[in-house]
């Protein structure tokens, strides 16, 4: 290969085998399994070693967030491929060397000796409680205020504002940590240049040598001017992702089609760039990071945006073939021809890419207070579940959830246990019944909503303290204008709350209803003992309650029914409970990949579901929902179990396709998505894969290396997920379409 000349093609299967290497160097790093994203970051040199200051990871503040990013940069190793085009790459995050507060919950690195939240952590317990404290950066910034800035441009602005502001002492620290965040950015960008430089003088291949060229010449300006060309701009979404996926993690991306266009149509009309040369920076990019970016859409006028370079970017992910997080904004108007196209990468590729929005569904976000249609249009699906508008909105969306089985087990205790202690004037009055149950759990989800809404007002007092977005504020608005962090000074505060379980629920409610009240196969007090044994010895009733009419069954079934009255409930108690400040909560349904921790905070449930298993994904029903496994009857259920404020129920769906093809697959899928959407579904995850090769994976997961799949939201390496997390994958698969 070395002495023939790099045809793109050769780029791209390059590319590719790096990343597939990459993606195991990491897994054995990291002690077997990674079950998160696949990330961009590659594997760190074995002598790296970072010490945050002070040694123990306790820094707070701006001051002590800047000066530790600096330090990290200072170290960070560089990555310059010469058969790329782009140049960047992570390898650590910061937030990695936080000081270790205790084991509570999920967020064992925030600093509760100096911000103790005890009076919350009886609520977050007795709800199974994911409180958001203590998280990371979940929300969108702009890129088109990067993007007309530049390196240099935040520097000039940063210094602008801290010449108005002089005097507040507060929000000089805050500007010196912002310029010394920018600094060190462009310390290491100059790096990445002097790399370059250095291959430059041994590089004697033509090709290359002109790829190195022109990423020199792009990085020079780029380093502090703001893009100019295609080339610029695309390098310049390469480092700003970098940076921030060390800084705190941030995933969000933008709506890359809308955003790259002027740059791409410009560098077309003057010949700077052709098709072939544009895909493959884009393929570049994407494999740089995995951002969440959208294409598609509309406008207000419901006039198609779909552009030639939409079609571009969906051909640099199939040049690819790998992990990608790609999502598709469809709407009445939409091109069909696009959508069939993105819609026939999922179906052929089989990496579950792309994604698809509902952009009826999603327009719902505008009945939320102060929140305009046009909010609503451009609030973008950047993240794992969930969207948000970039640059104006704090959203806290994918780390604040309710475990509502925790909340039905509470409840059903409560009930129970009143029953049991009621002299016996008062048996009647407190026995235990299926709508006296229902009231006790919607007063139990209420009080499980506050709680939320304390540790939001909690988390928000202190986030600009605890962990200040020093890289997101540089591109949201009034940031840099206030002196403040984005957590103290957006435009909008929808946040997040999403509900998880709600197929345990559902199937739960309906088995009671059919089994103990239709049909009086059993008692509460006989439910209530064989939960606490467990079902020990005791099959037959696991098997009579698990058999019972399901969610997503479809004919209207009992679980149906249940989804859609605990969906529309759960909607109003959570837009019912303010929030300190003016702020809101908004209803999803969504659990990430955490169904696995929920479901050990729960006993057994009256579905059948035994004691610690995993509780059901997001709006998903419980495998094996019906002996056929139909998918319409999923997409359906689903559709209609949408809590209706713009935040999402995401349908999940994993299929072995009977059908080719060429034999009618494509637009037998397409269908199914399509008329899900329609119904007002909001966001489309989906996995067509090889049951076989799905199979062999989860038996051996180095027999099939390159096989990718979506776990929740996000695109992984199926060989870097443990069992548990694979079993995940293979419980939700459905056998033909």
């Amino acid at each position: 290969m070395e002495n023939k000349t790099w045809t793109y093609a050769d780029r791209y299967r390059h590319i590719k085998e790096v990343k597939i290497r990459h993606t195991e160097e990491k897994r054995i790093q990291q002690g077997g399994f990674m079950n998160a994203d696949g990330y961009g970051n590659v594997p760190l040199p074995e002598d790296y070693h970072f010490t945050p200051i002070p040694a123990d990871g306790d820094f707070i503040g701006y001051s002590g967030w800047a000066e530790n990013f600096a330090a990290m940069l200072e170290i960070h190793p560089i990555y310059v491929d010469p058969i790329e085009i782009l140049c960047g790459r992570w390898g650590d995050q910061l937030t990695k060397y936080r000081k270790t507060q205790g084991n509570y919950m999920d967020y064992r690195n925030f600093p509760e000796d100096r911000f103790p939240y005890d009076h919350l952590k009886p609520g977050i317990d007795l709800y199974g409680i994911d409180s958001g404290i203590g998280s990371d950066s979940h929300f969108n910034s702009d890129f088109n205020i990067g993007i007309a800035l530049g390196w240099g441009g935040f520097l000039e602005k940063i210094r602008k504002y801290r010449e108005i502001h002089k005097g507040d002492k507060e929000k000089q620290e805050f500007y010196d940590a912002e310029e010394k965040v920018v600094l060190a950015i462009q310390k290491w960008i100059q790096k990445h240049i002097d790399r370059i430089e250095e291959l430059l003088k041994t590089e004697d291949r033509p090709e290359i040598r002109a790829t190195l060229e022109e990423m020199l010449a792009c990085n020079k300006n780029v380093i502090s001017k703001k893009p100019e060309t295609f080339l610029e701009a695309c390098q310049y979404l390469a480092w700003f992702a970098t940076v921030s996926r060390i800084y705190d993690r941030d995933g969000a991306g933008c709506w890359l089609d809308q955003l790259l266009y002027p740059f791409y149509k410009k560098d077309m009309e003057s010949g700077l760039i052709d098709k072939d040369k544009a895909r493959f920076i884009l393929a570049d990019l994407l494999i740089i990071d995995p951002h969440y970016y959208q294409l598609g859409g509309c406008d207000l006028e419901g006039n198609d945006m779909t552009n030639e370079l939409s079609w571009l970017i969906l051909e640099a992910a199939h040049e690819l073939n790998t992990s990608a997080n790609l999502t598709v904004r469809v709407h009445d108007n939409m091109d069909p021809a696009f959508f069939k196209k993105a819609v026939s990468y999922v179906f052929n590729d089989r990496n579950a890419w792309p994604r698809f929005s509902g952009h009826k569904g999603m327009m719902n976000y505008a009945k939320n207070q102060g929140v305009s249609e046009k909010d609503a249009l451009e609030r973008q699906a950047v993240g794992c579940g969930w969207s948000a508008v970039p640059g104006k909105e704090f959203c806290m969306n994918d780390v604040i959830k309710i475990n509502c089985v925790k909340v039905f087990e509470v409840a059903f205790q409560e009930m129970m246990l009143a029953y049991h202690d009621a002299a016996p004037t008062d048996k009647e009055k407190y026995a235990p019944s299926l709508e006296r149950l229902y009231d006790i759990y919607r007063a139990h989800l209420k009080r499980a909503v506050k709680v939320i809404a304390d540790c939001v007002e909690f988390y928000n007092q202190y986030q600009h303290i605890t962990m200040p977005e020093l890289v997101m504020n540089l591109q949201m608005y009034h940031t840099l204008e206030e002196g403040k962090n984005i957590s103290q000074c957006a435009e909008i505060y929808t946040l997040c709350c999403d509900g998880v379980g709600l197929g345990t629920l559902a199937d739960s409610f309906a088995a009671i209803e059919q089994r103990i009240v239709r049909e009086k196969k059993l008692t509460f007090e006989e439910l209530e003992e064989t939960l606490r044994n467990n079902f020990a010895g005791d099959e037959r009733t696991r098997l009579m309650l698990s058999q019972s009419e399901r969610y997503c069954q479809g004919g209207d079934s009992l679980g149906d029914q249940w989804a859609q009255r605990l969906t529309r409930d759960f909607a109003e108690i959570v837009k019912a409970q303010p929030v300190a400040g003016g702020k809101q909560l908004v209803p999803g349904w969504f659990s990430w990949s955490k169904t696995i921790h929920f479901g050990r905070q729960v006993g057994a449930t009256p579905n059948g579901r035994k004691a610690g298993a995993s509780v059901t994904h997001g709006a998903n029903p419980t495998p094996g929902f019906r002996k056929d496994g139909a998918a319409t009857a999923q997409a359906t259920g689903i559709a209609l179990c949408q809590p209706g404020y713009g935040n999402t129920a995401p349908l999940q769906i994993e299929f072995d396709p009977k059908l080719s093809a060429e034999e009618g697959g494509i637009d037998r899928v397409a269908k199914l998505l399509k008329t899900h959407i329609d119904m007002g579904g909001t966001l489309i995850n989906v996995n067509v894969l090889d049951k076989d090769v799905l199979m062999e994976a989860h038996k051996d997961p180095k027999s099939h290396p390159e096989l990718v799949v979506r776990v929740t939201g996000f695109t992984a390496y199926f060989c870097t997920l443990s069992e548990d997390f694979r079993q995940l994958v293979v419980d939700r698969f459905l056998d033909g379409m």
